[in-house]
C-alpha cells in the first residue's frame, strides 16, 4: 500500500540537508553557548551565525530575532509580554486565529487584564479593513493580532494594509506568520509589522524550534520564561543549538527555491481541486483559491454523509494522511472553530489537504483514486 502525506500544514518532513546538518553538529559540537571556555565559544559562534542567517533572510537585524521552542511559545510571548510591559488594555483579533492566539487573549480577558474586539470574517475568511479601522478608532494604542495566512483555509491578510492602519492609530501589530514563513518573501524591516512568529517544522525543519521577531524600535517586551540570561535576557534556558542551526538551514533552502516551490505546489493544489470538482460537483472549497493566498493549503467540504466522521479514518486506512481541521486539533472530535466562524456548510466532511515541495502529481492522482473508491461505499452504507 502506498503512503501519501498530504498534511504539510500540520508538519513537514525534515529536509535531508537539514537532517545532515543536525547529525554533523551533534557529533562535532556539544558545548553550552553560555560557557566562556573554548567549547562554549564554539557553540556560541554557531548560534549567532544561525541568527545572522535568519535575520538576513527575513530582512532585519540579528538583535530582533529571539529563538523559542516554536510558534505557540512565540505567539504567547508576543501577546502576553507586550501587554504586560507596555500597559496595553485592549486587543483586536479574529475568532479564526490559531488557538495559540485566541486562547491566550481569552485567558487574559478572563483575568481582567485586557478587553477584546473580535473581527468578523467573511465566507472566505477575510476581514474588513473598514471594521478594523472602526475598532482602532475606538481603541487607539491597542494590540492587533491577525495571522498572515490561516492554517486551516489558507486565506491571507494584507500585512502592509493592516500594518499601516495600526500605525495610523498608534497600535502595535502582531502577526502569526507560522504558515507563511519559508513560503512567502518577508522583509520585516520594510513591513509595518511589530511582532511575528516562526516554527521551523512548517518548512522542512525540525519540531520544537522557532523564533519571535520583535521590532525593538517600537516594542518593549519582557521574558515569558525566566531563570537565565539567554537570548539577551528575553528567553531563559540553554539554547537548542542543533534546532537553531537546523532552522537557519531549512529557511535558507526554502528561500533559495521559493519561486519554483510555489509554482510546483500551487499546480498540485489546483490539480487536486479540479479532481475533487470532477468527482464531487457540489463540493465547496473553504477559503480563498487565489495563488496570492496560501498555496500550500486546500480545504474542501465534500457532499453530506451521515458517516462523515469515518472519512478521515478511511483515508488513513488507504495510506493517505490529511487533516479534518487545524494541525493542533488533528484527531479531535470537536468541530473546526475556523469553519464555524466563516459559515462553512454543516453536515459535510471537511478535509484539509496541504502540500509541500516533496509532493508529486502521482500523490494527487492516488489520493483522488482513493477518494473515488471509498466514497461510494460510504454513502451506500450510511
Amino acid at each position: 500500500m502506498k503512503k501519501i502525506y498530504l498534511d504539510n500544514a500540520a508538519t513537514t518532513p525534515v529536509a535531508a540537508e537539514v537532517a545532515q546538518e543536525i547529525s554533523e553538529l551533534m557529533q562535532s559540537c556539544f558545548g553550552n553557548p553560555s560557557s566562556i571556555h573554548g567549547h562554549g565559544r564554539e557553540a556560541k559562534a554557531i548560534l549567532e551565525k544561525a541568527r545572522r542567517k535568519v535575520s538576513e533572510l527575513m530582512g532585519t537585524q540579528p538583535s530582533r530575532i529571539f529563538f523559542t521552542s516554536g510558534g505557540t511559545e512565540a505567539d504567547n510571548m508576543a501577546i502576553r509580554q507586550t501587554i504586560a510591559q507596555m500597559g496595553i488594555t485592549h486587543v483586536i483579533s479574529s475568532p479564526i486565529e490559531h488557538h495559540a492566539v485566541t486562547h491566550t487573549i481569552e485567558e487574559l480577558a478572563a483575568e481582567g487584564k485586557v478587553s477584546a474586539t473580535w473581527l468578523k470574517p467573511d465566507r472566505l475568511g477575510r476581514h474588513s479593513l473598514e471594521e478594523l479601522e472602526t475598532a482602532l478608532q475606538k481603541n487607539p494604542g491597542c494590540l492587533v493580532s491577525l495571522m498572515h495566512a490561516n492554517n486551516e483555509i489558507g486565506t491571507c491578510i494584507d500585512l502592509q494594509a493592516v500594518g499601516q492602519l495600526c500605525r495610523k492609530y498608534g497600535a502595535l501589530f502582531h502577526s502569526d506568520t507560522v504558515q507563511t514563513m519559508g513560503h512567502f518573501e518577508l522583509n520585516f524591516d520594510a513591513l509595518p509589522v511589530d511582532l511575528a512568529t516562526c516554527s521551523a517544522h512548517k518548512f522542512h525543519g525540525p519540531k520544537g524550534i522557532g523564533f519571535l521577531y520583535v521590532n525593538l524600535d517600537r516594542v518593549k517586551i519582557s521574558p515569558l520564561i525566566t531563570g537565565g540570561a539567554q537570548e539577551r535576557n528575553l528567553r531563559a534556558g540553554t539554547e537548542n543549538l542543533y534546532g537553531i542551526a537546523a532552522l537557519a538551514k531549512a529557511l535558507e533552502l526554502a528561500t533559495q527555491g521559493m519561486h519554483e516551490h510555489r509554482q510546483h505546489i500551487y499546480a498540485l493544489k489546483m490539480k487536486m481541486a479540479k479532481g475533487l470538482k470532477d468527482l464531487f460537483p457540489d463540493c465547496e472549497f473553504n477559503g480563498s483559491m487565489e495563488e496570492a493566498d496560501l498555496f500550500t493549503v486546500l480545504n474542501v467540504s465534500l457532499p453530506p454523509t451521515p458517516d462523515a466522521e469515518m472519512f478521515l479514518m478511511k483515508l488513513d486506512i488507504h495510506g493517505i494522511s490529511a487533516s479534518g481541521g487545524s494541525a493542533c486539533s488533528s484527531g479531535s472530535q470537536k468541530g473546526s472553530h475556523v469553519l464555524s466562524n466563516i459559515g462553512a456548510p454543516e453536515g459535510r466532511p471537511a478535509i484539509r489537504f496541504s502540500f509541500s515541495r516533496y509532493n508529486q502529481t502521482e500523490d494527487v492522482d492516488y489520493a483522488l483514486e482513493v477518494l473515488k473508491k471509498i466514497w461510494k461505499p460510504l454513502v451506500q452504507n450510511a
